[in-house]
C-alpha cells in the first residue's frame, strides 16, 4: 500500500525518526516544523494521512486538527495525534478536535504502520465515496445518501469475544454510551451469533483460557458473511509474534493491555466507519439512480455508469500518478448454454456468474455488466501484477463448481479474462478498455479459461 503521509513535529529527530521508518515501507513522506506549515501544505499537495504531535509551540496540534476537520477541502484527510503515553486527556482533547486516530510515545514499529495502514484504507474508501457522489451528478442525478456519512462511527454493533468478566465489564462500561454491545466468553457461540446478528464489528481477546482467539479469526476470515467484517485483537504487553499472526491473516486492528478507554473509543469508530463505508461502496446504490446505472439481472453496474465512472477514475489516476488497473472477463462458450438448455439456464448462469465476481471484489473496485456475457472490473490502486493476481482468483472460483441452473441440472463453466492497466497521460478510457479487450481475446485464442495481460 502506496500513500503520501504529513509528518508534523516541531522537533526535527522526531520527524527523521518517523520519516525513516514510514520511507522504509514505501510511503511517500512530507514534512513540517510547525502548524502553519503543516495547513500550507494541506492546502496545496494531496496528502493520504497526516501524522500530528500535540505538544508544539504556537499552534498546537489540537488548533491544527480541528482547523483541518473545520475546512471542507481537507475534512476528509485522517489524522493521528501522536500523544504522551500518560496524558489521557490528551486523547479526550484530540477526539473533541476530529482525530481519527492516535499513536503514544514512543511510537512501536508495528503500531505505527498498522495505524497509518488503517487510516489511510479509510481515506481511499472516503475518497472513492466522493467520487461516486460526483459520478451520480455529471449524470444529473441526486446524491441524498451518498455524502450523508459524518456519523458513520457511531451506534454501531459490537460482538466483544471475552471470557474474563472483569476485562468484558470495563470495555462495555466504556463503549455502551455509542454503541450496542454483545459479550460472549465462547468463540463457537460467537462464530454462531454472527450468523444470526447484523455485527460491525467484533472485539476478540488473544488471552482466552480455553480457546485460541487466532483461531476464531482465522475462521471469521474464511466464512463469506464476515469476511469483510472488522476484527479488532486484544493484546499483552510481549505477545508479538501473536499480533504479527494476527495482522498477517487480516485482522484489521490491535489494542495493547491494559486498554485505555480513549484509545478503545477511536479504534472502535475507525473500523465501524471504515466497514459501513465498504457495505455502502459494496453494496448499495440509491433507489432513485438503480434503475439508471444497474444492470436488471445481475444486479451489477451497467456499461453506463461504468464508462461515466472511468473518465473519473483515470483523472484521478492521472493527476495524482496512482495505477489503475482494468479487467474484463466473458464466459467461454455461453452461446451452447442458450442454445442447449434455453434463455432461462442462461440467465441463471449470468446471475450466478455475477455473484462469484462480487465475492473477488473489493469495496473500492467497480463490478459492471457490459452486456450479453461480458463483464468488466475496474481496480483502482492496483498494478498490473496485483490485477493479473485478482483476475486468475476470479478465473479459478468460476472453473471450481458447478453453476446450478435447477434442481436438475449443473453446468461447468469457465471463463477468459484479459487484464491491462492505465499507461500514462496519453492513456484514454477507450485505449485503456482496448487493450484489456485484446488480452481477452488473446485468452480466447490460446485456448480459453485463462487469463492474459496487456503489459504495454
Amino acid at each position: 500500500m502506496t500513500a503520501r503521509v504529513l509528518v508534523v513535529d516541531d522537533i526535527i529527530a522526531n520527524v527523521k525518526l518517523l520519516e525513516a521508518r514510514l520511507s522504509a515501507e514505501y510511503f511517500e513522506v512530507l514534512t513540517a516544523y510547525n502548524g502553519r506549515e503543516a495547513l500550507d501544505i494541506l492546502s496545496r499537495e494531496r496528502v493520504d494521512v497526516v501524522l500530528l504531535d500535540v505538544m508544539m509551540p504556537g499552534m498546537d496540534g489540537f488548533e491544527v486538527c480541528r482547523r483541518i476537520k473545520s475546512d471542507v477541502k481537507m475534512q476528509h484527510v485522517p489524522v493521528i495525534m501522536v500523544t504522551a503515553l500518560d496524558q489521557a486527556t490528551d486523547r479526550i482533547q484530540g477526539l473533541e478536535a476530529g482525530a481519527d486516530d492516535f499513536l503514544t510515545k514512543p511510537v512501536d514499529d508495528v503500531a505505527l504502520v498498522t495505524r497509518v495502514k488503517n487510516v489511510v484504507r479509510l481515506k481511499m474508501l472516503n475518497d472513492e465515496m466522493l467520487m461516486r457522489a460526483a459520478t451520480t451528478q455529471q449524470m444529473g442525478m441526486g446524491t441524498a445518501g451518498l455524502a450523508n456519512w459524518s456519523e458513520a462511527g457511531n451506534n454501531g454493533r459490537i460482538l466483544v469475544v471475552e471470557d474474563h468478566a472483569r476485562s468484558a465489564s470495563r470495555m462495555v462500561a466504556t463503549l455502551e454510551k455509542h454503541h450496542r454491545i454483545d459479550v460472549e466468553a465462547d468463540p463457537q457461540a460467537a462464530l454462531l451469533r454472527t450468523a444470526d446478528a447484523n455485527y460491525d464489528l467484533i472485539i476478540v481477546s488473544l488471552s482466552l483460557q480455553e480457546s485460541d482467539g487466532l483461531r476464531l479469526c482465522s475462521q471469521l476470515r474464511s466464512l463469506d458473511r464476515t469476511r469483510h467484517l472488522p476484527l479488532i485483537i486484544l493484546v499483552n504487553m510481549g505477545e508479538e509474534a501473536r499480533l504479527l499472526r494476527g495482522l498477517d491473516m487480516g485482522v484489521n486492528d490491535y489494542l495493547n493491555r491494559p486498554i485505555d478507554s480513549m484509545e478503545l473509543l477511536a479504534r472502535v469508530r475507525t473500523q465501524i466507519t471504515r466497514k459501513r463505508h465498504s457495505d455502502v461502496l459494496r453494496n448499495r446504490i440509491e433507489e432513485s439512480v438503480e434503475a439508471a446505472i444497474t444492470d436488471g439481472l445481475t444486479g451489477l453496474n451497467n456499461r453506463r455508469y461504468m464508462e461515466t465512472h472511468l473518465k473519473s477514475l483515470m483523472a484521478h489516476a492521472r493527476a495524482n500518478q496512482k495505477p489503475l488497473s482494468i479487467l474484463i472477463t466473458d464466459i467461454d462458450f455461453f452461446k451452447r448454454v442458450n442454445d442447449t438448455h434455453g434463455h432461462d439456464a442462461g440467465d441463471a448462469v449470468l446471475r450466478e456468474f455475477a455473484n462469484r465476481l462480487r465475492r473477488n471484489t473489493r469495496g473500492i473496485d467497480l463490478a459492471c455488466r457490459l452486456g450479453g456475457e461480458e463483464f468488466v472490473i475496474i481496480m483502482p490502486d492496483t498494478e498490473l501484477m496485483r490485477g493479473y493476481q485478482v483476475g486468475e482468483r476470479l478465473r479459478a472460483c468460476i472453473a471450481a463448481e458447478p453453476f446450478r441452473v435447477n434442481s436438475e441440472i449443473e453446468l461447468r463453466v469457465t471463463a477468459s479474462v484479459g487484464v491491462a492497466t492505465f499507461a500514462g497521460d496519453a492513456e484514454t478510457p477507450d485505449s485503456l478498455y482496448k487493450r484489456a479487450d485484446g488480452a481477452l481475446y488473446a485468452a480466447k485464442r490460446d485456448g480459453r479459461n485463462r487469463v492474459m495481460a496487456d503489459a504495454a
